[in-house]
């Protein structure tokens, strides 16, 4: 559940020490290795280094990843079985960095073959012919992946192949290889193809791809054409479709070697290291805000009110912290805009030139806009249709009361009730500056050890104390120590009691 560098980026230019030639090749000692060969090469060789095998994955270390390990090392197709937004796909992604960074290559050959092991006639007979000094190319790993997302109008030309009209009308026989184009999974071949939602692959479709893996032939328009494919498959599916549905015919299933579950976050640390990893953040998130937004996407996946068949997606936590980012950075452009001010509501000190202007940092407040932009992100049983948005605003409330008795359990925070007690009412909301919201609360005891224990710092800036008095002042409405109105303009107000 990591991000991984996309298998079709700007590709680098070959080395220019890499041998040029047949002959080069074979005097630099290199050895043909298959595409599984390769793999556990590589993987052992980073056990042994220590380096990170799977960089960028989270959560999977002592769960999925000794399983994936397992199968590469065994030399076995896998398929991976998990809910939505498990990170499936980017675990597949990073295979390909165990594959060697270049890999010798016959230029301008569809299938990649290697020139110490072609595959088709014609390229048999190019090595035969020019020998130790036929040319050679490189094929960077990046290229050496292919993906299909299953659906159920792929056909067997898009994955296998088709006859080309135009070859066949030039004098080419069926038996030919030159007379087929080729699909995705030959043009992958000497890599690592990845079948995304299996189950959804029509069973005819399957049977193709089966036949290819398996019999090492392609059967294209009822003729057979030999082609020992080297290739390591893997499949993802969700575990719904692949059990009860019974959508991935039976040979198909025998042909993966492993079955390797997937699953969310199993603890809070690591819903919060994938946001921090994951998420684009456009403002200062403070450290309690993304954990509120952690607990949030937590109790959502574990809510009864939520299908747990569809699962929720680590894209849900990571997508509320963007948007939190997105409301800081709304609210700073528009203080600073003729219609505001940095300091709305205030005067400047005596003797400022000039008003400091915001910067866009998150508070607890800024959440309440993730309930209605993300509800389309969660599958509801049948019965809360309508609900959505009261259901997952008492789950944020309950993961903001949660933080809060996480974060500042046990610290005096009688210094702001006191300050309330008297009738004092603290407006804050979307568009109330840090500096008017900190010019009503002023000096109140215990105020720096809560910000301390929020992680905000022994000197923070004004906005990052505001979002700390915001987040203060929520968690004692939440248990019942304030009490809160909302006005008609937007804005909140806390004071008296709950």
């Amino acid at each position: 559940m990591g991000r991984v560098t996309a298998p079709n980026q700007a590709l680098p230019v070959p080395p220019a020490d890499l041998p040029g030639t047949l002959g080069a090749l074979r005097a630099a000692g290199h050895r043909y290795q298959t595409v599984k060969q390769e793999l556990r090469h590589n993987l052992l060789a980073r056990m042994r280094s220590g380096e990170d095998r799977f960089p960028g994955i989270v959560g999977y270390d002592d769960s999925v990843l000794p399983e994936v390990e397992r199968a590469l090392l065994a030399g076995h197709d896998m398929v991976l079985l998990g809910e939505r937004g498990q990170g499936k796909t980017r675990l597949i992604r990073a295979l390909v960095t165990l594959l060697d960074e270049w890999t010798p290559v016959l230029p301008g050959s569809v299938l990649n073959e290697h020139p110490l092991h072609p595959l088709t006639p014609a390229a048999r007979a190019l090595v035969a012919e020019a020998g130790d000094d036929l040319p050679i190319g490189w094929l960077h790993r990046a290229m050496r992946y292919g993906e299909k997302l299953a659906t159920p109008d792929t056909s067997v030309g898009d994955l296998i192949g088709d006859v080309d009209p135009i070859r066949i009308a030039q004098g080419r026989t069926l038996g030919d290889p030159e007379t087929i184009h080729f699909g995705l999974v030959p043009r992958t071949n000497r890599g690592i193809f990845a079948v995304n939602e299996l189950p959804d692959l029509a069973e005819r479709i399957q049977v193709a791809l089966l036949n290819v893996l398996e019999e090492r032939d392609i059967q294209v328009r009822g003729y057979q054409l030999r082609l020992p494919l080297d290739l390591f498959l893997v499949a993802s599916a969700n575990p719904e479709d692949y059990t009860n549905r019974g959508r991935i015919i039976t040979p198909l299933k025998d042909r993966f070697g492993a079955e390797v579950r997937t699953h969310y976050p199993v603890d809070l640390e690591l819903e919060l290291a994938l946001i921090r990893q994951e998420a684009d953040l456009v403002a200062e998130v403070p450290e309690h805000v993304l954990e509120v937004l952690a607990r949030f996407a937590r109790a959502v996946r574990e809510s009864p009110s939520v299908d747990p068949r569809s699962g929720v997606s680590a894209r849900f936590a990571i997508a509320a912290a963007e948007t939190v980012a997105a409301a800081a950075l709304r609210r700073a452009g528009l203080l600073a805009g003729p219609a505001g001010s940095p300091a709305a509501g205030s005067a400047p000190a005596a003797g400022d030139a000039t008003v400091r202007p915001e910067s866009p940092v998150a508070r607890v407040g800024d959440a309440v806009s993730v309930t209605s932009t993300l509800r389309g992100k969660v599958e509801f049983e049948s019965g809360e249709e309508g609900r959505e948005i009261e259901v997952l605003a008492h789950l944020l409330r309950a993961a903001t009361a949660e933080t809060f008795r996480a974060r500042l359990a046990g610290l005096d925070l009688s210094g702001f009730t006191a300050l309330v007690a008297e009738g004092a009412m603290i407006e804050t909301g979307e568009l109330v500056s840090s500096a008017e919201l900190l010019r009503q609360v002023g000096t109140v005891p215990g105020l720096a050890k809560a910000l301390d224990r929020l992680g905000l710092g022994d000197a923070p800036t004004p906005e990052q104390a505001a979002a700390g008095v915001e987040f203060v002042l929520e968690g004692l409405h939440l248990t019942r120590r304030l009490g809160k109105d909302v006005t008609d303009s937007g804005r909140t107000v806390y004071g008296g009691r709950s």
